[in-house]
């Protein structure tokens, strides 16, 4: 098969297209003629060294979602025929023409849902799912807080709660991302270069926020949550720490939570799954949740789509066509 390997830890440029091994089925797993790609910011971090593959799986092809056709079945695979529209979450290998799934962390690709939107689902819906409605509890009428609105993840958790009932604020870096952000409906989006998040929503509060930041948001964030309030995170892209007073966090019943999704075990990714087929996907089928896809890049040119999300211009998510020229 043909996949991009990380050749050593560094800048894009160290992402190659190679001749690699065909992938071995293992009983339970099915094997996916990969059609696209999602490219997302753990591939980045990977790429440079910095988040390694979890045991047992391949270490040298970045990429957590896919979305192709099934093309063999392992021994015992029952749910998936040959000839299957699906996307699937994984743990990595996903810029590569074919990879081994398990089955279980299949979603069905409705026939009205591109290859290269159902490449963008996975790992946008797994995520949102589990912060968001799992540890967030989020729910209808109450308030959400995204930041990074108008990445994959955001607009997934935008869509996803403003559909559920909820109101729903947000915080990018610019007016056009700011803009994506309201049309995915948004109430507000507030530009963090010339707003300051918190001041506007002092008065207001949110119920619960998504926070892939921390560093100095952390305080910002625990001010403006309502009592009972949740904040989730799910990176901590400006730093791990942050000063909090546990009084306040006792007086106002607060939760500090958040997860991280790519070391689960495989039977806490399947039971999601199952969760997200049937809470979410009739809205997937509807056309109601979809990702917004802001570029398409071809397999060979996975360094030019890591370089495109490093410059932070991107809205929405970018994918890897693999039958794109």
């Amino acid at each position: 098969m043909k996949a991009i390997v990380i050749k050593e830890p560094g800048g894009p440029d160290v992402l190659q297209l190679r001749d690699y091994p065909d992938p071995v089925l293992q009983a339970g797993e099915v094997l996916i003629n990969v059609k696209a790609a999602g490219v997302n910011r753990p591939d980045i971090f990977q790429r440079k060294g910095n988040y390694a593959a979890p045991p047992g799986v391949v270490s040298d092809i970045p990429g957590l979602e896919v979305s192709g056709i099934v093309s063999d079945l392992g021994q015992g695979s029952q749910r998936w025929k040959i000839g299957d529209r699906v996307c699937a979450l994984v743990s990595g290998g996903g810029y590569a023409s074919a990879i081994a799934v398990d089955e279980r962390h299949c979603l069905p690709l409705p026939s009205n849902v591109s290859f290269v939107e159902g490449a963008a689902l996975p790992e946008g819906l797994f995520t949102v799912w589990h912060n968001v409605f799992q540890r967030g509890l989020l729910q209808p009428g109450e308030s959400l807080l995204v930041h990074g609105g108008s990445g994959g993840v955001g607009c997934i958790a935008i869509k996803l709660a403003t559909e559920s009932g909820s109101r729903v604020y947000a915080t990018a870096g610019s007016g056009p991302k700011c803009k994506a952000c309201m049309d995915w409906g948004a109430t507000a989006c507030f530009n963090y270069h010339k707003e300051d998040f918190a001041t506007i929503l002092k008065n207001d509060g949110v119920d619960v926020i998504l926070d892939m930041v921390g560093g100095d948001y952390i305080e910002k964030n625990l001010s403006i949550l309502r009592p009972d309030g949740r904040l989730v995170f799910i990176n901590a892209m400006k730093g791990p720490k942050g000063a909090f007073n546990v009084f306040d966090i006792m007086q106002r019943r607060l939760t500090i939570t958040g997860s991280t999704l790519r070391p689960r075990s495989a039977l806490f990714k399947a039971e999601l799954a199952r969760e997200i087929e049937n809470r979410i996907w009739p809205m997937v089928a509807e056309r109601k949740i979809l990702p917004h896809i802001s570029a398409i890049f071809s397999l060979k040119n996975a360094a030019h789509a890591h370089q495109f999300m490093e410059n932070g211009e991107h809205i929405g998510k970018i994918v890897l066509d693999m039958e794109s020229d």
